[in-house]
């Protein structure tokens, strides 16, 4: 089961969105540098189906984007978090942050509106550093992804 330590509403996670942040713990990749080490741990409210609907209308219409930072432990959890968003609350976009590399078998792509994949390397910097190895996507049409992540570059 997996976890939420705590929720924002951010701005630029997600380009042109409203986006309500759940921050997740029990994070399995554990990149050098982290600047979420306490998301390392297990710890946190269970992050249910139930909650999330109760997240949500929490802030009705303010928000656009539900972005699940984490849920590597549980990728599987993860898309069927997604596919009850799409499915109980249409009108919102759906995003993972992961710390992978790639996208987990178990995960169904069009279950996502926005997929951030790669681990933090600190020489390399975050997505708004023209180096980074961490790439966000967005869903184009059909399964197809674009890549995004010059949107964070200035």
């Amino acid at each position: 089961m997996l976890k939420y330590v705590n929720t924002g509403i951010v701005f630029q996670e997600i380009p042109d969105e409203v986006t309500l942040s759940i921050n997740i713990s029990r994070c399995p990749c554990r990149c050098p540098g982290c600047h979420s080490q306490y998301l390392w741990q297990d710890i946190g409210t269970p992050l249910t189906p139930m909650e999330m609907d109760s997240l949500i209308s929490d802030y009705g219409t303010d928000i656009t984007c539900i972005c699940l930072m984490g849920g590597d432990a549980e990728p599987a959890y993860v898309n069927m978090l997604a596919r009850h968003i799409h499915r109980e609350h249409p009108t919102l976009k759906v995003a993972w942050y992961s710390g992978r590399s790639r996208i987990p078998s178990s995960v169904t792509r069009a279950d996502f509106d926005y997929i951030k994949l790669g681990p933090y390397i600190e020489h390399l910097g975050c997505l708004k550093s023209r180096t980074t190895n961490q790439r966000l996507y967005k869903r184009a049409v059909g399964d197809d992804f674009l890549d995004i992540t010059y949107r964070f570059w200035k």
